[in-house]
């Protein structure tokens, strides 16, 4: 029996698993709303669950684990500030945004703002709806480029355990994808990722264990390390591969570790974890979600980091492509049946991501073109069909450019990065600060992103600095500028920011 058939049977029954729950959520979706947030229904478990799955995507099992497989402990800057990140993102923005959502807007339709371009029109009242636009073209071009990341990691999936060709991977991925994304919605990813949260991170505790006892322990691996290169095991160490080996090159400096914390930014502005806060039942779900999310994160993160430093030990020659490290390590320590278990939480990891951001861009379209431009008397059921129909025209751009290749990490680090400059700091501002405007708004999203693409494209000190940091200073600074000099808030805006500070869960 072909080690592929066990994991090709296992993959099959997962996929039927994950359509079959699309299709049970399909009669549920009665409105636009249902769709996008799910009518605001989730409990704590499949909110924090959910959410963390979406964000962590491919990238989890694939680019971390590879990072630290390059570059040893000196890799787990950016771990540490995405624990850092989802911490203070549960505790600062969930409950806030929860209510402000469902308050700003709600004098215009019952049930408030669905989506954040929406949000951001009603919390600053923008009757131009220029906030609308520019948001929800910020959400299309960052989300193509993140879909394309998880497809990208679906290629590599496939492509290592069947060994087909990587377009036919790509395009059954994405198959897969909008299938369930389109019948479902919001309530159909909210569930598969919270069981796809909960496989990946049982494949997560179960691989590191498992391959440490197969090498000996945890001592042999610490001394096989130091043999290969002490840095590896120095948090400060800068650590690269050359000539089939590790080589140090000094101490990590300032830049570096700056840019791997910042990586913790990102959380406050990203739409497909933001949702799930918009979607939560109450604010008083948010607590008990909080310590969900963050013992899944804190165990998930140290042991994707656990599995890069065990393969530098476990495999006696350097991988050509260190992202496959999990892949390989999986194939070669389980027996196929259990192997195809394991691996098919990475394409639970990739899928958990991707129908989200595809939601989400949907929504976009949907909501903050279609309706606000073209037809806005639309019926709830017109809407439905739109946002359905728009997956479908997401996904095939982001399959577009996944075709054009590149790394997992390289793309969801652009992606982060434009998310976390254009959108964190309205957010942060938004829910915090009485006195943004909508001019502060305008010039924060646009300077943020802004920021962040010709950063990335010039480099202008040549510093090397993740242009998450720069991005979401320049966005910081434009809200308060803008904000100082425009108008004040009106009693409307002044009246619903004192309601969310009455009613929102943890306010310090």
């Amino acid at each position: 029996m072909p080690a592929s058939f066990p994991a090709l049977v296992t993959f099959g029954v997962y996929l039927i698993g994950m359509l079959g729950i699309g299709v049970w959520v399909y009669q549920r979706n009665k409105n636009l709303s249902d769709f996008v947030i799910g009518g605001r229904t989730l409990g704590s478990w499949v909110a924090a669950l959910s959410a963390q799955a979406s964000d962590m995507s491919g990238w989890l099992l694939l680019g971390l684990p590879g990072a630290a497989y390059v570059g040893g402990l000196g890799a787990g800057w950016i771990a540490l500030g995405l624990a850092v990140g989802t911490y203070f993102n549960w505790r600062l923005i969930a409950s806030r945004l929860r209510v402000y959502t469902e308050r700003a807007g709600a004098l215009q339709h019952e049930g408030g703002s669905i989506t954040l371009s929406e949000y951001f029109e009603n919390r600053f009242e923008d009757r131009s709806h220029l906030l609308r636009v520019i948001s929800a073209l910020v959400i299309i071009v960052f989300y193509s480029i993140y879909v394309a990341s998880g497809l990208v990691a679906g290629g590599i999936l496939f492509n290592e355990i069947f060994g087909i060709d990587t377009t036919l991977a790509i395009t059954i991925a994405v198959l897969v994808i909008v299938s369930y994304t389109f019948l479902g919605g919001f309530l159909a990813v909210s569930f598969t990722d919270f069981f796809q949260g909960s496989l990946m991170w049982l494949a997560l505790m179960v691989v590191p264990v498992i391959v440490i006892l197969s090498i000996g322990g945890f001592n042999p691996l610490v001394d096989g390390l130091e043999a290969k290169e002490p840095a590896l095991l120095s948090p400060l160490g800068n650590v690269s591969i050359e000539d089939g080996g590790w080589i140090a090159t000094g101490s990590l400096g300032l830049v570096l570790i700056l840019s791997g914390l910042g990586w913790g930014l990102g959380y406050f502005g990203q739409p497909h974890i933001l949702a799930r806060f918009m979607g939560i039942r109450s604010a008083r779900e948010v607590p008990r979600a909080r310590i969900i999310a963050m013992v899944w994160v804190l165990t998930a993160l140290t042991a994707s980091m656990f599995i890069g430093l065990i393969a530098i030990e476990y495999f006696g020659e350097q991988l050509a492509n260190p992202e496959t490290a999990f892949i390989r390590m999986v194939q070669e320590v389980f027996n196929p049946w259990i192997a195809g278990i394991l691996l098919a939480a990475v394409l639970a990891a990739i899928m958990s991501t991707a129908d989200s951001q595809l939601l989400v861009a949907s929504s976009a379209l949907s909501e903050d073109f279609y309706r606000t431009f073209l037809n806005r008397d639309a019926s709830d059921a017109v809407l439905l069909w739109v946002g359905r129909i728009t997956v479908i025209a997401v996904a095939i751009v982001a399959y577009t450019l996944a075709l054009g290749g590149g790394t997992v990490l390289d793309l969801v680090a652009y992606a982060w990065a434009g998310f976390g400059a254009a959108f964190g700091p309205l957010i942060v501002m938004s829910l915090f600060w009485r006195r943004m405007n909508r001019w502060g708004a305008l010039a924060g999203m646009v300077g943020g992103a802004a920021t962040v693409v010709l950063w990335r494209q010039l480099d202008p000190f040549g510093w090397g600095l993740y242009e998450i940091l720069p991005g979401f200073a320049v966005g910081i600074v434009l809200i308060v500028i803008f904000s100082l000099i425009g108008p004040e808030p009106s009693e409307q805006m002044n009246s619903d920011f004192d309601l969310v500070n009455d009613n929102a869960e943890g306010r310090s």
